[in-house]
């Protein structure tokens, strides 16, 4: 069904205006780090302020205004098959799972421990049977791996188990060459690689307001060569940013705006997201919270700081403390995901699988996700009301005393009307008993190992996976 976005609005259009001239003052009078001179020379060059001796860059207003508006309003995020593009822009909200998690919680031990290759593989299978993540966020950090090969074997594993958009956060310039070279090999050459990119690659700044070499090679390569990218801020309110969330947001407003403006200074009409990843504390024991209330607030008003410039949000939703899935994660997971969506954003990442403040991921939890999210595509598509639905002849036909159950009307419209789930339990106790007292995670657990099962196999051709490993001998085996 076509979303309707019923809409949840934390910021009124006056709050939307204060943040956005506060942030834009902090660009101009207080600027961003740029922690490399030949970055510093190329923003000047374009007509940024450049202060020398503190390497920042200042952005003045008119500057800033026709920089920003060099950027797209509007982008693919491709998938290999045509299947799963991500139109961003358009209206639509998607969810992607998040990544570069270093635990995972293992439901046949019950226990933690570390990520391995084999669960970048396994997340991207799951994902790409799971129909309510819309692309792929490399999940975890492979222990097993040397660190000069983590975003090739990355890259290539979650392309061999996957169709979808493959999206991924690099360490460094060289892996965003590797998963370039290895990208444009799957696609048959570089400009079908840049005609319907199906990579995307996350990039972050330091809060506060500094983006260091590493970044800024990044941003450089994916702007230059047509590759979709974020420059995500994370700033943590009451440690990496004010302790209020007006603050909070103000300075992230700006350092995202300067991500974008910096990738239209290297590659005019580069394909970027607006990033937001704001954060919070316990300030009471100083534990960090990504799934607090307020987290989800934020997350929601970034969406509205992004459309006042037209701008695709990448925002963040679907996080949690819990360290299973459990009531307390339903609970936060559903609300910030669903506060996020209401508003409009145009990808919700972390969305799917995370678990432990962001820190760990869980299969079950994957599938767990997947069938929040489609409870949410449900309420953000609404009611329909037409001449169909409206249902006059039907009533009519049927009458008082009548039932509606087997009437073509009732036919018709069961499939579109409802949202039917695989995980919950839909049966009365004495089944329920029957059945062995199934519970979502229990069910959730069967169907992960169903999906693996079915998954074992790569989606790559043998012949170009032999290709690849010719060229690239730094990739590993599961």
């Amino acid at each position: 069904m076509p979303m309707r976005l019923p809409s949840y609005r934390p910021l009124s259009p006056e709050d939307v205006r204060k943040i956005d001239q506060t942030s834009r003052r902090i660009l101009e009078r207080v600027g961003i780090r740029i922690l490399e001179q030949n970055y510093l020379d190329i923003l000047k060059a374009a007509g940024a302020i450049i202060d020398q001796g503190d390497q920042k860059v200042r952005f003045e207003a008119a500057w800033l205004d026709e920089v920003l508006a060099r950027a797209p309003s509007q982008f693919v995020l491709y998938s290999r098959d045509g299947k799963n593009d991500v139109h961003l822009g358009e209206g639509m909200v998607h969810f992607a799972n998040g990544g570069r998690v270093f635990r995972i919680l293992d439901m046949g031990t019950g226990g933690y421990r570390l990520t391995m290759l084999r669960d970048v593989a396994h997340t991207a299978t799951l994902v790409n049977q799971l129909e309510n993540i819309s692309l792929y966020i490399i999940a975890c950090q492979a222990h097993d791996l040397e660190p000069q090969y983590y975003h090739l074997n990355d890259f290539y594993h979650a392309l061999n188990f996957t169709s979808k958009h493959v999206m991924g956060g690099c360490d460094d310039a060289e892996g965003v060459k590797q998963m370039w070279e290895l990208a444009q090999l799957i696609a048959g050459g570089e400009e079908e690689l840049r005609e319907k990119p199906f990579v995307s690659v996350i990039s972050n700044p330091i809060s506060p307001l500094t983006i260091d070499a590493n970044t800024l090679k990044i941003l450089n390569i994916c702007s230059t060569s047509g590759i979709p990218v974020t420059c995500a801020p994370a700033p943590i309110s009451g440690a990496t940013a004010p302790a209020t969330l007006a603050g909070t947001l103000c300075q992230m407003h700006a350092e995202a705006l300067a991500g974008v403006a910096i990738c239209q200074v290297f590659s005019p009409g580069a394909k970027v997201l607006y990033g937001a990843v704001p954060t919070t504390m316990d300030l009471r024991h100083m534990e960090y919270t990504m799934g607090s209330v307020e987290m989800a607030i934020m997350n929601a008003a970034a969406v509205q700081l992004a459309k006042l410039y037209d701008l695709p949000i990448y925002a963040s939703g679907g996080v949690t403390e819990a360290k299973r899935p459990d009531i307390q994660s339903g609970c936060e997971k559903t609300f910030s995901n669903l506060m996020v969506a209401m508003n409009g954003a145009d990808l919700i990442h972390l969305a799917a699988g995370m678990l432990d403040s962001g820190n760990s991921i869980s299969y079950e939890q994957y599938v767990i996700d997947n069938e929040i999210i489609g409870m949410i595509n449900r309420i953000l598509s609404g009611i329909s009301v037409n001449e169909g639905t409206l249902g006059f002849d039907v009533i009519e036909k049927v009458g008082p005393g009548g039932n509606y159950v087997m009437e073509d009307h009732t036919i018709e419209h069961m499939k579109e009307e409802f949202f039917y789930p695989d995980l919950s339990v839909r049966c009365n106790f004495d089944i329920w008993e029957e059945r062995g007292r199934p519970s979502m995670l229990s069910c959730a657990n069967d169907l992960v190992d169903e999906i693996l099962d079915d998954g074992r196999e790569g989606l790559l051709d043998t012949d170009l996976i032999l290709e690849i490993k010719k060229k690239f001998p730094g990739i590993q085996n599961l």
